[in-house]
């Protein structure tokens, strides 16, 4: 196990593991017996908690980073990422091995994802005496809907430490995702399934414990529920041309997390997201690179004008 002790603004809960990331020429892929790669195919560290982990450093938030880990080439660079970035990492054993996944991405950036679920197991669980130490030293901790983050929820409930989670594409039926959405008090979702997202915003909000909801909705920017009133953000202008929206919504997470932090009202916090979202759309998916603070907050002061 590795990590320290000191202090951190956030805690980032799960969401460690490697993804393959493999440019195919269409999405959905047409059946055929065999696809020339000629971009490569990568293995690199990073999902979902890795990349709310790095967005948060990279806007000068000291993070701290808990989660299984397998003693496996996936977990060493998953490990070395947390290194190379300054990022504090608490990695518990993990005999099934590091999360693992394949991104199939379009030329127009778009992606689909598939998930190794064979490296967990339903008994895993985080000790409660460490999940405690370390929210108890933190300001704010970010829950992913990774496994075995649910059993967490009541042991933070009780710490009294604000809450965030990121529900991705939730079509706001599955009963998995409920937990999550309940126990947290800013809630992160994609509007991509949703028939109503206004709809499912209100019913998290009405059901739960969040005052703030946001569901992302890609170039139409997102929607901001906060305290009770529904808001449209605009999406962000991309510095550049999109590659890939992989780890955009955890972009948008990270940096609305910075501005709640440095005390911005909410419509803000979103303009951040939504600037970190367009950000991450051009990196490419081979490498991990996340906004830093002077570049947000200059693309914040020109949006402003």
């Amino acid at each position: 196990m590795s990590g320290q002790a000191d202090a951190a603004e956030v805690l980032v809960l799960g969401g460690a593991g490697v993804d393959t990331i493999i440019h195919v020429p269409e999405l959905p892929l047409p059946y055929a017996d065999s696809y020339m790669i000629d971009s490569g195919i990568r293995t690199r560290a990073g999902q979902t908690g890795d990349f709310v982990a790095l967005g948060l450093a990279a806007l000068g938030l000291r993070t701290h980073h808990l989660d299984l880990l397998g003693d496996d080439p996936e977990g060493d660079l998953v490990r070395a990422l947390h290194h190379e970035h300054g990022i504090a990492l608490t990695a518990l054993p993990q005999p099934a091995g590091t999360k693992r996944a394949v991104n199939l991405v379009g030329p127009d950036g778009r992606r689909l994802s598939l998930y190794d679920t064979s490296r967990a197991h339903p008994d895993d669980r985080f000790p409660e005496a460490t999940l405690r130490a370390l929210a108890a030293t933190s300001r704010h901790v970010h829950v992913t809907i990774t496994q075995p983050c649910a059993h967490a929820l009541p042991v933070l409930r009780e710490t009294g430490v604000p809450l965030s989670t990121d529900l991705h594409d939730w079509d706001g039926e599955n009963p998995y995702h409920e937990p999550f959405a309940y126990a947290a008090d800013v809630v992160f979702l994609s509007a991509a399934a949703l028939a109503d997202p206004e709809r499912t915003m209100r019913r998290i909000a009405e059901r739960g414990r969040a005052r703030t909801v946001v569901a992302t909705a890609g170039a139409e920017g997102a929607h901001l529920l906060a305290d009770g009133e529904l808001t449209r953000i605009p999406a962000a202008d991309p510095p550049a041309p999109v590659v890939d929206s992989n780890g955009a919504g955890d972009a948008f997470a990270a940096a609305f997390l910075y501005g709640r932090l440095s005390g911005e009202p909410p419509e803000r916090c979103a303009r951040y997201g939504a600037i970190a979202g367009a950000y991450a759309c051009t990196v490419p998916a081979a490498r991990a690179d996340a906004i830093g603070r002077d570049e947000l907050l200059r693309r914040a002061a020109v949006a402003g004008r």
